[in-house]
């Protein structure tokens, strides 16, 4: 009996210990940290061998096979050490798809990615496809592939995960965007972390596809000098394609092998620019899968967007107060910005990953009239926008912060949560963040 060690005991890993003791693996999860109450349920009800609290080397190291948590780096000792000895060290993305025959749709990306991915489900779940969605959002794949037979996934996948791949291939692979993230896992080389992405399209052959932007200069340059087997679909909000995507006189219009649908922007139930991309991307995935046009233009008129991105909180005193907590990089906070309509007072900080805030200072000039800081160390910021807006207050709760907020913002302003910065300084994760910052506009 094959030994299955999973390094992690978070929803990703519960999912692989289920599916792996499913076919026959002789399973065996440990959690350096805390293990949920939840999942400790589940691995007892399953009775799957778990620990937490610690790593022991002599229940890892006689494994045959590691699934690693996204969260672990490779340039961590055991699992250096796995890797010397010829161990595989997989990710839950790799281990599940061995299990499934169903058509996956992958999508990467340093912004945009859930929002795609949750539009591409939104599709195919009208069109009464039998779809799962997972990754990086929702239940464990693994998980999914155990308990149910879909014919498609959507799958939202990080560069983490990517970098645990072996023989992963999606049919068709969406790119949306690589911007600078992540760098401290990628030995700050951005080469590394562009590498780490395009691994989406390494397993791919000419009856794939990869969905691409083309307006992003990083994505067209790495193409030009590594080119992937698939067939490319571009889109685009500048050029025009025979093929791909693109945005002409307020409509979409997605051409793949077959024929050409047009869309309205009008009709797009999300807004700003970096949206009519994600609808894009999504629109086109769902054609090249044989959806309908008429369905795909219903969906997107119809979609509920994704929490904590870019979400609508409330309106208190003629105020908008806006929920962007899942803008954990400066990227992402530039798309947030740049579709504030109103004079924005801009609640932003936490755990810093390398940020260099000047791609920001044209918007912050041009709509913030207030600077809330939101973390334990705030220095960048003040270091960055000290000079550029008039007002900057230090915070050190979100209590506190949307309160200040409330304060100094007037009749037609926007209050923003978009914070360019991971959450593990003062809460949970982004969703704590986002969820927190709800409760505190309620409590006003």
């Amino acid at each position: 009996m094959e030994r299955l060690v999973i390094l992690g005991g978070g929803e990703s890993g519960v999912g692989t210990a289920i599916l792996g003791q499913q076919k026959g693996y002789e399973v065996f999860v440990s959690d350096k940290g805390k293990i949920k109450e939840t999942y400790k349920e589940v691995l007892e009800h399953f009775e799957i061998d778990w620990e937490d609290e610690k790593h022991t080397d002599a229940k890892i190291l006689n494994a045959d096979i590691v699934m690693k948590s996204p969260g672990i780096p490779d340039t961590v000792a055991l699992v250096k050490q796995l890797v010397a000895q010829g161990v595989p060290v997989i990710s839950e993305i790799e281990f599940a798809s061995k299990y499934t025959d169903a058509t996956i749709i992958g999508i990467t990306g340093s912004n945009g990615k859930t929002t795609t991915t949750m539009l591409a489900h939104h599709i195919a779940r009208q069109a009464d496809l039998k779809v799962g969605m997972a990754g990086n959002i929702g239940d464990s794949y693994a998980k999914m592939v155990a308990e149910h037979n879909f014919a498609y996934y959507v799958l939202e996948i990080s560069s983490f995960q990517l970098d645990g791949i072996d023989g992963f291939r999606p049919h068709i692979a969406i790119l949306t965007n690589i911007t600078p993230d992540h760098l401290d896992r990628y030995d700050y080389t951005f080469e590394n972390y562009i590498a780490a992405k395009f691994r989406i399209a390494m397993n791919q052959t000419e009856s794939d596809y990869l969905i691409y932007d083309a307006d992003d200069e990083v994505i067209v340059n790495w193409l030009s000098t590594h080119p992937v087997k698939s067939q490319l679909m571009p889109f685009s909000l500048e050029q025009e394609f025979e093929r791909g995507a693109y945005l002409k006189n307020n409509n979409i219009h997605i051409t793949t092998d077959t024929n050409t649908i047009t869309m309205t922007t009008d009709a797009l139930a999300l807004e700003g620019k970096h949206n009519l991309k994600n609808t894009m991307a999504a629109s086109m995935a769902a054609k090249l899968i044989g959806i309908r046009k008429e369905t795909i233009r219903q969906s997107i008129a119809n979609f509920q967007g994704a929490e904590h991105r870019l979400e609508k909180v409330l309106k208190i005193g003629h105020v908008q107060y806006i929920n962007d907590s899942k803008a954990t990089n400066v990227n992402a906070t530039y798309f947030a910005l740049d579709s504030m309509s109103a004079p924005t007072v801009w609640i932003v900080g936490g755990v810093d990953k390398g940020n260099d805030y000047k791609e920001l200072m044209p918007l912050v000039r041009e709509k913030v009239k207030a600077i809330v800081c939101l973390g334990l160390d705030n220095e960048k910021i003040k270091d960055a926008f000290g000079n550029v807006v008039e007002l900057m207050v230090e915070t050190f709760a979100m209590s506190e912060a949307v309160k200040v907020a409330y304060k100094i913002a007037e009749r037609g302003d926007m209050v923003l949560l978009s914070p360019a910065c991971a959450s593990f300084d003062l809460f949970e994760n982004y969703e704590d963040r986002g969820n927190q910052f709800k409760e505190a506009i309620k409590n006003l």
